[in-house]
């Protein structure tokens, strides 16, 4: 298989190559948050032998895109995450999105299929479905109001949160990844053919059960839905569950 540089992409980050690997796990973050999130995930998929490269998309406005201009619409969003996973299809491709990141990804999957480049599968994790969205207005609030907002669920690197200055210089993508989520409207039309595999935590005030469930109505394959111990960012504390979890679907997929 072909070594890729992610340094040729302007989406994709990669932080523990594995180019042998059967799959390609590319993972789309939660609002606020970047590529870096997702560096526990590829480390311990790495160490525990889960046969996929893992690979992260990074957001604009933020790390080493902050002097680019952030999204504030998913459908756009979407369009230029496909346009620019082509070359990442030298092998069988899932997706993995947290909050934020499951809506992002069933778009880009959409497209994908669409245009023929069918996703082995998608991992939606902490995300309502698609067409059970909230009316919400954390987009609208003042920065202290949208900070606060991002205090309660705990989703953005403490490090961040701690530092007045970074975490205003970085509120202007948080408040477009907010924008981009809380106006997304799904449009009816073809569902995913690729199967589903759901994520959530038992005590996520974000997404309840009814929620997650209703991802069932987004795929004319296969929907489970996994139920883990936590709230919306669950995955932290239950990272060995879900890298678990995912090889063994990945191995029901198959490439």
């Amino acid at each position: 298989m072909t070594a890729l540089n992610e340094r040729t992409s302007r989406w994709i980050r990669r932080f523990h190559a594995a180019d042998d690997a059967a799959v390609r796990l590319v993972c789309l973050p939660h609002a606020g948050g970047s590529a870096t999130a997702y560096f526990p995930f590829s480390r311990a998929a790495a160490q525990t032998g889960l046969d996929a490269d893992v690979v992260a998309v990074q957001y604009p406005g933020r790390q080493d895109r902050l002097g680019e201009p952030c999204y504030d619409d998913v459908g756009a969003m979407a369009d230029a995450i496909a346009d620019d996973l082509g070359p990442w299809f030298d092998r069988p491709v899932a997706l993995f999105g947290h909050s934020m990141g499951a809506t992002l990804g069933y778009e880009v999957a959409r497209r994908l299929e669409a245009r023929g480049a069918k996703p082995l599968g998608l991992f939606a994790s902490a995300c309502r479905a698609p067409s059970a969205q909230r009316i919400e207005y954390v987009h609208q609030r003042d920065d202290d109001g949208l900070i606060a907002a991002l205090k309660e669920l705990s989703g953005t690197d403490s490090a961040v949160l701690g530092d007045d200055e970074l975490l205003r210089m970085v509120l202007p993508s948080i408040r477009g990844d907010y924008t981009a989520v809380e106006t997304y409207r799904h449009r009816p039309g073809r569902e995913l053919e690729c199967p589903i595999h759901v994520l959530v935590g038992d005590d996520d005030p974000v997404t309840d059960l009814a929620e997650a469930d209703a991802w069932r109505a987004h795929t004319t394959g296969e929907c489970v839905v996994e139920v883990f111990p936590g709230g919306h960012f669950y995955l932290h504390a239950q990272l060995a569950g879900v890298l678990a979890s995912v090889k063994a679907r990945l191995g029901d997929w198959g490439p």
